[in-house]
């Protein structure tokens, strides 16, 4: 059902997760109201969705920055002039996509980003969706048991292992780099709603603190099983210059490759987080 909020009409894609907002210019200069609006869209249904924003790198830049500090990601160098801006791109000759796997980003810092806002400006002629699973609806799903259960457990996440395969894979030298590691909550409270999630993912997360490594694996695979579920998710079908803003402290997402050899373009912005909770 379509809903309207002082000219952006806001149009739900499933009743637990995602929702696209129609009648904005993200290019143009937000007011004080709209900024307020998109948060609240995006509090309520975790990623939302804008199309036809052919915006420029500084607006998207700006947009990113109207929620908060954007950072650079700790593996890919950025967009030459902006070390903020990832590229996000694949073609006939890539042997890896972004995103192949479920996950939210960077979680192994120790304040993992807030929110990541993705711009696809080429896009194949058909494929390339983007899956989207909300981790409170994950959260509400399991018993009460294993809630009691999961209750107070931390759990390292890593980038170390991830992003050094990337880089082996796409024969990239990172000069024996460190990367980020750091120990989460295997249940995360959001800091503005108050509601809880799963934040372990299959990306960064390596083990579960306190619990041998073949408890940690059961209980880790169960959950990013668990995660997975059709009822979680949502789908997002790109079309060229458009946008989705996602709140990585409730969701995971997952890019599709079904699109092999053609291209698929954009830029991604990420806004600083803060310690979970």
């Amino acid at each position: 059902m379509e809903k309207e909020h002082s000219g952006m009409v806001v149009c739900p894609l499933t009743p637990v997760i995602g929702a696209e907002i129609k009648n904005i210019d993200l290019g143009g200069s937000l007011g004080q109201i709209s900024v307020e609006l998109i948060r609240e869209v995006l509090h309520r249904y975790q990623v939302i969705f804008f199309r036809g924003q052919d915006i420029t790198v500084e607006a998207q830049k700006d947009l990113g920055e109207l929620f908060g500090e954007l950072v650079a990601h700790p593996n890919d160098p950025g967009l030459e002039g902006h070390p903020e801006v990832m590229i996000i791109h694949a073609d006939e000759s890539s042997k890896r996509i972004a995103g192949e796997q479920w996950h939210t980003d960077v979680s192994c810092t120790h304040e993992p980003p807030m929110g990541s806002i993705l711009r696809i400006f080429q896009v194949p002629e058909c494929g390339g969706d983007t899956l989207f699973s909300s981790m409170y609806a994950a959260y509400d799903g399991l018993s009460e048991v294993m809630k009691e259960f999961l209750d107070g457990l931390t759990a390292i996440h890593d980038g170390a292992p991830y992003y050094t395969s990337v880089n082996l894979k796409i024969g990239r030298d990172d000069g024996g780099k460190e990367y980020p590691k750091a120990e989460h909550p295997v249940i995360r409270t959001h800091p503005e709603t108050g509601r809880r999630g799963i934040f372990v993912n299959e990306i960064f997360t390596t083990h579960i603190v306190g619990l041998k490594k073949s408890e940690s694996d059961l209980v880790l695979g169960f959950l990013f099983d668990h995660v997975r579920k059709p009822e979680f998710q949502c789908r997002f079908h790109w079309e060229k210059d458009s946008i989705a803003f996602w709140d990585n402290r409730c969701t995971q997402h997952l890019a599709m490759w079904d699109y092999w050899p053609e291209v698929r373009s954009g830029y991604r912005v990420t806004v600083r987080g803060d310690k979970p909770f």
